[in-house]
């Protein structure tokens, strides 16, 4: 499985972005795909995650209430909708799959995509 991020970018405080992550090579609609991030100086730290159907999503307690992960498997896609951002929130963003179930740790996941810079200013 090939894994592509895009959709990173500059914003401001309280803007939004999407990101897409593109699998490719395979299908992953029986994946569990993931969101992690890693801001200068720290760990890879989980996002979000969904199970293969879509019916369940996980998040950081950073991120609920601002963040949305969903899938797209008819277009091996998962999307992570990034809304009211703050400055905290810059980091790289990688995503990433596996089998199930979710798991928060970033060593569970087999496949990675390069990651996309995501960079809030204040």
């Amino acid at each position: 499985v090939q894994l592509q991020a895009s959709g990173g970018g500059l914003v401001q405080t309280g803007g939004s972005l999407k990101l897409s992550c593109a699998a490719s090579g395979r299908t992953v609609s029986g994946y569990v795909m993931a969101w992690f991030r890693q801001a200068p100086g720290k760990e890879r730290d989980f996002v979000a995650g969904i199970t293969g159907s879509g019916n369940s999503t996980y998040y950081a307690d950073s991120v609920k209430g601002r963040f949305t992960i969903y899938r797209d498997n008819a277009k091996n896609t998962v999307y992570l909708q990034m809304n009211d951002l703050k400055f905290e929130d810059t980091a790289v963003y990688y995503c990433a799959a596996r089998g199930l179930p979710v798991i928060r740790t970033f060593t569970a996941y087999d496949y990675w995509g390069p990651g996309t810079l995501v960079t809030v200013s204040s």
